[in-house]
């Protein structure tokens, strides 16, 4: 995981998660996000995030934004709309196995403080943001927009709790196929903790139209690590299964699966150009948003014809 600038807030996320507010919640991240980012070397870049573009060789001059070059003593560019407004689908997994949490909090929370709080950023920059959320199918949907009350209502889908007795992103990737004509964003925030041999195809629909693409895989520290007491009884939130295992000695080999299938994510995303960054419930959200910034600037550099910030990530 790429570290926060030296002098950012983090927020623990003992101390977020004990907020009741999911809208509260994604603010304190979003504002300790753009306090650290003021902080950072990312500073001035902060500018070009929100409104304006740097100033390149060949721009026109008739649109430098002289007020700002007094401020800052730094030539930009008020972007036009074509080059600002973004559109982005939300992609949330509220299926059980989201709903399982040994550190006082499950991951849907964490997943869902995370879009609120990515709804929110875009949002403040003018672009448009919607959301699907699933489980073994679609749940909810709601279109792409910037307008008042949009963002309470996006809030509000995304407070459900997890319900769905199985896990299937392919069918929510797909119908944002269906749905989003214009190139745009699709981030999708999930544990991927399912077979992905139908992921490919769904990732490369989006690819080919054009599509930036964004995984954030939320995972629990104890799916990670395996690091629990001896004879631990689990349950399958999804099946109801249930079985007594000793972690001591399954460790070794379900460390190994899962480190393998962790790398065919990877593998997955690497040659489609889709970022993809892995989570874990105990890290600091603001972590999350350097992790998007960085991703969307590294899809500018791939990307000429967009100028805002863009990108492609894998940790």
């Amino acid at each position: 995981m790429p570290s926060a600038p030296a002098h950012a807030r983090l927020t623990p996320p003992e101390v977020l998660m004990h907020l009741r507010d999911l809208e509260l919640r994604a603010r304190v991240v979003v504002e300790g996000f753009w306090s650290g980012l003021h902080r950072s070397p990312y500073h001035g870049f902060s500018v070009e995030f929100t409104e304006y573009r740097q100033y390149a060789p060949g721009d026109d001059l008739r649109y430098l934004d002289w007020k700002v070059f007094a401020r800052s003593d730094r030539f930009f560019l008020k972007r036009f709309e074509d080059e600002t407004n973004l559109r982005c689908h939300l992609v949330v997994d509220q299926s059980r196995s989201m709903a399982y949490g040994s550190v006082g909090w499950p991951k849907s929370a964490y997943a869902a403080t995370l879009a609120a709080a990515l709804a929110r950023l875009l949002h403040q920059q003018g672009d448009a943001v919607g959301l699907l959320t699933f489980d073994q199918q679609v749940r909810d949907y709601l279109p792409p927009r910037n307008r008042s009350g949009h963002l309470r209502r996006l809030t509000l889908l995304l407070e459900r709790e997890a319900e769905g007795r199985g896990t299937d992103v392919v069918p929510a990737l797909e119908r944002i196929a269906e749905l989003a004509r214009k190139r745009g964003m699709v981030v999708g925030i999930s544990d991927f903790l399912a077979p992905l041999d139908r992921l490919r195809p769904a990732l490369l629909q989006l690819a080919a139209r054009g599509h930036e693409l964004i995984l954030f895989q939320v995972l629990d520290p104890a799916e990670v690590t395996l690091d629990l007491p001896r004879l631990a009884r689990f349950e399958d939130l999804e099946t109801g299964r249930v079985l007594t295992v000793d972690p001591a000695a399954a460790r070794r080999d379900y460390r190994r699966r899962f480190e393998a299938h962790c790398r065919a994510l990877e593998e997955t995303c690497r040659p489609l150009g889709a970022s993809l960054v892995r989570l874990q419930t105990d890290q600091p959200l603001e972590l999350a948003l350097y992790d998007f910034l960085r991703a969307r600037m590294r899809s500018t550099k791939r990307s000429p014809r967009r100028r805002g910030p863009g990108g492609s990530l894998v940790p």
